[in-house]
């Protein structure tokens, strides 16, 4: 297939960036954090995560952020629930969008959510239903689609199965993730051949980890396949506690300078996107993992908070 010429970016940085953070990030600077997102065009920005907060005490304030986004910029802020009572929390502090995620490794779902993939599908059962009632888009999440830490490649087929059973149930788009960044691009553009032949490839996204440094390797492969829809971090916020030393989330400075660099059209704009990415570095003390931000900048040392 030829290269796409537009690219949508959903922007994951708030959410899978900041959760596994240890010190607490303050609900007005993840607030700030995402305004200056908006301002940088990106229309897709994954808020927060409506989970107990006894699992993920960093997201405890997900309703006081969903309440104060920016409304009115044609900016949609998916959040993530994991079942019916923070599908309720979500609708009621303002959600549109909501994000729900499954496992191809049953391995990876009985340690993940304590569960195994075909429970953890029929959990989501009635999410869907309200979600149609409510009028609420749902995307789905397909984690370990390309290796797990414990069963190691997981078959293509089998992403194939439990993404199809999402897409049969509502999801409008299934972001197939790989999780531990072990992805080459030969295994992703056969993983979304197959995933294909069950769902439109347009209903597809990647959401490529860097462990590896493979994640703009693959997200090139999987746009030669089809795909048009990208999940990325500013400045490589993230991580998966599964790989120790994991480099994380494609940083979204990186990913955009390479769309730019192919003449595929994202409309989000890459001097406001470092900015936006300085911003949360310095206030978690930290050197951005973007190497487009360091050349750019020409340091790869965090500022004084």
């Amino acid at each position: 297939m030829a290269i796409p010429r537009k690219v949508r970016i959903v922007e994951v940085g708030p959410r899978d960036g900041l959760q596994n953070e240890k010190q607490i990030v303050p609900t007005e600077t993840k607030i700030e954090f995402i305004r200056r997102l908006g301002e940088t065009g990106l229309k897709t920005i994954e808020a927060t995560a409506f989970v107990s907060p006894k699992w993920v005490p960093q997201v405890a304030d997900h309703a006081e952020v969903m309440r104060a986004l920016p409304q009115g910029a044609g900016i949609t802020y998916p959040v993530l629930v994991p079942n019916m009572r923070g599908f309720e929390a979500a609708v009621a502090a303002g959600a549109t969008e909501v994000a729900v995620f499954a496992a191809a490794s049953e391995t990876f779902s009985q340690r993940n959510i304590n569960c195994g993939i075909a429970e953890s599908l029929e959990r989501f059962g009635p999410i869907f239903v309200a979600a149609r009632v409510a009028n609420i888009r749902v995307r789905g999440y397909v984690s370990c689609a390309l290796g797990c830490p414990y069963e190691g490649e997981i078959p293509p087929a089998k992403v194939a199965e439990v993404a199809a059973d999402l897409f049969d149930r509502g999801c409008y788009e299934i972001s197939l993730g790989d999780t531990i960044g072990v992805g080459t691009p030969n295994r992703t553009m056969g993983l979304i051949e197959t995933v294909g032949r069950r769902i439109p490839i347009e209903n597809l996204a990647g959401h490529f980890h860097d462990t590896y440094g493979q994640a703009l390797a693959n997200i090139y492969a999987a746009l030669l396949a089809g795909v048009r829809v990208f999940d990325a971090s500013v400045s490589g916020l993230g991580g998966c506690p599964y790989a120790p030393g994991a480099a994380g989330n494609v940083a979204t400075e990186d990913l955009l300078h390479m769309l730019n660099g192919m003449g595929v059209e994202t409309g989000v704009d890459l001097e406001r996107l470092i900015a936006a990415g300085t911003f949360i570095c310095e206030k978690l003390g930290r050197a951005t993992q973007s190497r487009v931000a360091r050349a750019r900048l020409g340091s790869s040392e965090p500022r004084s908070r």
